[in-house]
């Protein structure tokens, strides 16, 4: 089993290629001449962003402001090259480390014989998760202090949000080819039977 540890990364970035409303989404890790591309879903890297925003606010709430919780400096840069999908991402796992103060993101290569689905898990994220994934999957993980965790979810979002911008009557996504609006025409497409 792959892991592609990076502790910690020099440059730690979601990003996409593609138009909007036909963008790849990546989680990209590069350090020590390595860089390492992971294809995910927009909304896995939407609840991965938020997650560390509510990950960080119980840090500090249970053991005050950790160090290196410094706003770290933005990165608006594109997406290393040459871009090549290590694996496509399955499951997140997200954690705190309280011993070395670092937030630490894991990605695990989707299990393709499972059918598997994004879950959150409700239960107390501030513990470490075991250092072994299952052993037929590739797993991505990167060690990060606050600061640089934020400054992750920060553009994280700014890359979600970059997308087709929503009709202003319904709220779904424009499309460049045009747009069906329910509040024009009276009915949804994807509702008829």
């Amino acid at each position: 089993m792959p892991v592609f540890q990076f502790n910690p990364p020099e440059r730690f970035i979601a990003g996409t290629v593609g138009r909007p409303g036909d963008r790849t989404f990546f989680l990209q890790a590069v350090g020590e001449g390595r860089i390492t591309s992971v294809v995910l879903e927009k909304a896995q890297v939407e609840a991965l962003a938020t997650r560390i925003e509510e990950l960080l606010e119980e840090v500090n709430r249970r053991f005050g402001t950790p160090p290196g919780d410094e706003t770290a400096p933005e990165d608006d840069g594109p997406l290393e090259q040459p871009i090549e999908q290590d694996f496509r991402v399955g499951t997140l796992a997200l954690a705190w480390d309280a011993e070395a103060a670092r937030v630490i993101i894991e990605a695990q290569e989707i299990d393709e014989t499972a059918g598997e689905e994004l879950v959150e898990d409700d239960e107390d994220e501030l513990e470490v998760f075991a250092e072994e994934a299952p052993p037929h999957r590739d797993v991505l993980r990167v060690y990060l202090t606050p600061g640089e965790a934020r400054a992750f979810a920060v553009r994280a979002l700014k890359v979600v949000s970059a997308g087709r911008p929503d009709c202003p009557l319904c709220g779904r996504p424009l499309d460049p080819e045009g747009h069906i609006c329910v509040r024009q025409n009276g009915y949804r497409p994807d509702r008829l039977v």
